[in-house]
């Protein structure tokens, strides 16, 4: 959903791009807020951005750079200059460098690293070596340190110069010569106590610590958990390798929330927002699980054969057998489309997209309900060996996961523009709407090919 910024500020700068007023570039660079400059540049293609952006400092953009989605940085790093390039990474952030430069094509990074200050490149490297899914690899060197034999005043002085290349300084941590981590401070105490006091006598021993070996998950619970600002990390040998912050804590959180919101709906995580995911890929995604679930309606089947009555009086009895996975994978189908459409909604990806949400679902559901009909056309045959009956169920399952997953689709989509949070009533809805469409579905298809009904 395009923003009050974007809706306002968007096309004075495509005026201003058009008449070449750099001057009015720079000033829009320079006077809002980075988040807002990010925010409006949504709206243009990487070149228009770093059109936009070379017209004000490394620092600035480097301030706005990080703004942008990482997906984004990747698109846009290919557009600039790699010696201005360069320069942008000296100035951001150290853990938010070290996730952009780990998506960069390595031909790029390996032009780009002799181009970056020498200290800047040995951070880059030291933090890169570290797992993915390790605590280290939040880690971020821009914090601040100090030696514990100085006074309270040498602490403030020492600060003053570290600040404006830190992160955060609210914490403080006690380092010797070696790195070993000692102690910390916090800014407030060290404020507040006498300036002849030395460090060591204030400072708390026994800091909480994680370790770089540490998983991520882990260490963004410890950091939410305790309400830290920001926790130190350690190597085997306890020296500080830097710190984890709370804004990066929390991040993680939210990813794994939104994994595990993805998994409950049985669908493989996505590594981008819905409407960038690739078609076969979203399909494939969804699909595995899918096909995973109608084995297990399956048994269900196998097990209703096992205690139905020997003679089969009822001429639909077989219907029975079949009639939970029909519905299971109406429902499956339904609830995967419905999560995710919520999902882009929650991110404002649906604005102004609901025919391409559509058509995107129409061909997903064909391609997935062709999948799984021949699958239950395979499993129907086997257990029934009657021809018809597993072409009944097979046809049945084609229709009903075609339309779960459109409905499924709509119907957030439709709550949402009447106001109702599509969170709280899509899946219960959809269940209920496919179990009924399934029934009619499942009962006339039986009637039309088998002539029971």
């Amino acid at each position: 959903m395009p923003s009050d910024f974007n809706t306002l500020l968007l096309p004075d700068l495509r005026e201003m791009l058009a008449q070449h007023d750099d001057a009015g570039v720079g000033v829009f660079c320079r006077e809002l807020y980075p988040g807002v400059v990010a925010e409006v540049l949504e709206g243009v293609d990487a070149g228009q951005t770093w059109e936009v952006l070379s017209h004000t400092t490394p620092e600035r953009q480097a301030e706005i750079f990080e703004y942008f989605p990482l997906d984004f940085q990747v698109e846009l790093v290919k557009t600039i200059p790699h010696q201005a390039l360069s320069r942008i990474i000296e100035e951001m952030p150290h853990d938010d460098r070290v996730d952009l430069i780990s998506e960069m094509e390595p031909e790029l990074v390996e032009k780009l690293m002799p181009l970056i200050a020498h200290a800047e490149r040995a951070d880059i490297l030291k933090l890169l070596q570290y797992p993915e899914k390790s605590a280290g690899s939040l880690v971020t060197t821009d914090y601040a340190s100090l030696p514990a034999d100085i006074t309270v005043a040498d602490a403030l002085e020492r600060l003053r110069h570290q600040a404006p290349s830190r992160e955060t300084i609210y914490y403080v941590y006690i380092v010797d010569e070696q790195r070993h981590l000692l102690g910390f401070l916090s800014l407030r105490k060290l404020i507040m106590a006498k300036p002849n006091v030395r460090l060591s006598d204030i400072m708390l021993r026994g800091v909480n610590a994680l370790h770089v070996e540490d998983t991520r998950e882990y260490a963004a619970n410890e950091i939410l958990r305790n309400g830290y600002i920001a926790m130190p990390v350690v190597d085997k040998d306890d020296k500080l390798v830097g710190i984890i912050t709370y804004d990066d804590a929390a991040e993680v959180q939210n990813e794994e929330a939104e994994q595990d919101a993805y998994r409950q709906a049985a669908v493989a995580p996505l590594e981008d927002g819905y409407l960038d995911t690739p078609l076969l890929t979203l399909a494939w995604k969804r699909g595995i699980w899918l096909v995973i679930l109608l084995g297990a309606s399956s048994a269900t089947a196998h097990v209703l054969n096992y205690f139905q009555p020997g003679d089969g009086s009822a001429a639909t009895a077989w219907m029975v057998l079949f009639l939970p996975l029909v519905l299971a994978s109406g429902g499956n189908a339904g609830s995967q489309s419905a999560t995710l459409v919520v999902r882009a909604i929650s991110q404002n990806e649906t604005e102004g997209q609901v025919r391409r949400i559509a058509w995107r679902e129409v061909r997903i559901g064909i391609m997935l309900g062709l999948t799984l009909a021949s699958i239950a056309f395979v499993m129907a045959w086997l257990l029934l060996s009657r021809t018809e009956y597993a072409t009944t169920v097979s046809l049945t399952v084609f229709l009903v996961v075609a339309f779960g997953t459109f409905f499924g689709a709509m119907l957030p989509l439709s709550l949402n523009r009447v106001g109702v949070d599509p969170a709280l009533m899509s899946n219960p809805l959809i269940a209920s709407m496919s179990d009924m469409l399934g029934v009619v579905i499942y009962y006339n298809m039986a009637s039309w090919l088998t002539s029971v009904v």
